[in-house]
């Protein structure tokens, strides 16, 4: 699965603009004039402001849930880590990731090929405090393969304090905050970092109570009924464009490359028969 950034012909932020505008609401109807109408019952509760910025409606989505619970705890239950390891996956000739115990978990990306090229603003593996634990933590990369960083700038691509969209493979911001997750209650203090994190190891076998719930989060992303993966192929059909078009929706590309997917033709011809598609070439 190469890693090299998809090319695009315009800027990151005219991309973001356009997949903003496109989800915007219609404009609202003019006010009718008739008297019933005007004499209906009016809520005086305060409403909050609706935004249709893409990355914050990625966020929202990401998070499993339709609004972000601001005030809920953070979950403190330590899942069970099992001592037993798993083998790393096998991968098919489609690129498929393949984990024997798990057939419901089917990636394209390695956690490798994920932070090659370009992820997370290039901080995943900042140093932080995590709320959760209670701890501090730093150079938690170094428990994973060398390899896996082999010639990239760390400071700019895995442990940038300062979230870099030009570090991204399209080039776009995603994804929410530290704290957005932990407050959300989805950290667990097994994996501080989140559910990336989770994904490393998993990748390299390790195994642990939380899997099950991990994999449904991947699934109900980039799964193959996933929102995020949907989202995007119903965006290609409407608009006429090629499945690797970096233009189309390059937020929602970034976040499914975070959670270890990136769209191929096969999946995308695949979909566009099932649902009767004349598929764009």
């Amino acid at each position: 699965m190469p890693s090299s950034k998809p090319s695009s012909s315009s800027s990151s932020k005219k991309g973001a603009e356009a997949v903003a505008k496109s989800i915007q609401d219609p404009k609202p109807a003019k006010e009718s004039t008739d008297s019933s109408s005007k004499n209906q019952r009016k809520s005086s509760r305060k409403r909050d402001p609706v935004d249709y910025n893409e990355e914050h409606v990625v966020v929202q989505k990401e998070a499993g849930t339709s609004e972000i619970t601001k005030n809920k705890k953070p979950r403190r239950d330590a899942p069970k880590v099992f001592s037993e390891r798993q083998q790393e996956p096998s991968r098919d000739s489609k690129g498929v990731l393949h984990f024997k115990d798990h057939p419901e978990f089917l990636p394209n990306l390695t956690p490798k090929e994920v932070l090659r090229a370009g992820s997370f603003g290039g901080g995943y593996f900042r140093p932080i405090h995590s709320s959760v634990t209670g701890e501090d933590y730093s150079d938690a990369h170094k428990e994973f393969p060398s390899d896996w960083f082999e010639g990239l700038d760390m400071k700019r691509m895995i442990t940038s304090k300062t979230y870099r969209p030009d570090i991204n493979t399209y080039g776009v911001k995603c994804g929410g905050s530290l704290e957005m997750w932990e407050s959300s209650g989805w950290i667990t203090p097994v994996d501080p970092y989140g559910a990336f994190q989770w994904y490393c190891r998993f990748f390299l076998g390790r195994r642990s109570e939380d899997d099950a719930r991990q994999i449904g989060r991947f699934n109900q992303v980039m799964g193959p009924t996933g929102r995020f993966r949907t989202n995007l192929m119903n965006q290609i059909v409407r608009k006429g464009k090629r499945f690797d078009d970096v233009n189309v929706s390059p937020v929602i590309r970034q976040t499914l490359q975070h959670w270890g997917y990136r769209l191929t033709e096969a999946d995308f011809k695949a979909y566009c028969k099932k649902k009767g598609f004349e598929c764009p070439t």
